[in-house]
């Protein structure tokens, strides 16, 4: 039989770093929390004309006029739905995975559109459609997407953050 003394585990040391990330966690996600909604709610905003919105659509030649017309009219008002919720911070976790997955297939259409040699604005703060070769900048709007993107990731990861609904309905504490 062992009679040494048997003491609980002592809790891991913190180190500064953690500590400071406990603290500003949850103001690095209201900042991406509200920069995603500042976002998306200006590129629904910019697409409030539906016949230049389903231009931007059919510019990808992706889908048919009648796919192209549902999403033309319909995008910009998911778009301010998810500006909303993450305003609101209510479902905070599952807006920014569905706010990432949209960044995705944005960047997958343009990646679409640049590998087949297209020529159009992408149409993502407003109108879209053909545009000469050098006014193009799939790059930059690649790049732009995938730091879109990244705030979603942190909104997704750490869903916690001051003036959020969510805490009224006891998640994210």
């Amino acid at each position: 039989m062992d009679t040494r003394e048997q003491h609980p585990a002592s809790p891991p040391a913190v180190t500064p770093w953690a500590a400071r990330w406990t603290l500003a966690q949850p103001w690095v996600s209201l900042l991406a929390r509200l920069g995603l909604a500042g976002v998306l709610g200006f590129a629904a905003y910019s697409k409030r004309i539906p016949e230049l919105s389903v231009q931007s659509v059919e510019a990808y030649q992706l889908f048919s006029p009648g796919v192209a017309e549902f999403i033309g009219y319909t995008l910009p008002l998911f778009e301010f739905a998810l500006a909303l919720l993450l305003v609101v911070g209510l479902a905070t976790r599952y807006v920014g995975a569905v706010a990432g997955l949209l960044m995705i297939v944005f960047i997958a259409g343009i990646v679409s559109a640049w590998t087949r040699g297209l020529a159009i604005d992408c149409g993502c703060f407003g109108t879209g459609g053909e545009v000469g070769a050098e006014e193009t900048r799939y790059g930059l709007d690649i790049a732009r997407d995938v730091g879109f993107l990244a705030l979603a990731g942190i909104v997704m990861v750490w869903p916690r953050s001051p003036f959020a609904l969510d805490r009224l309905f006891g998640l994210y504490r």
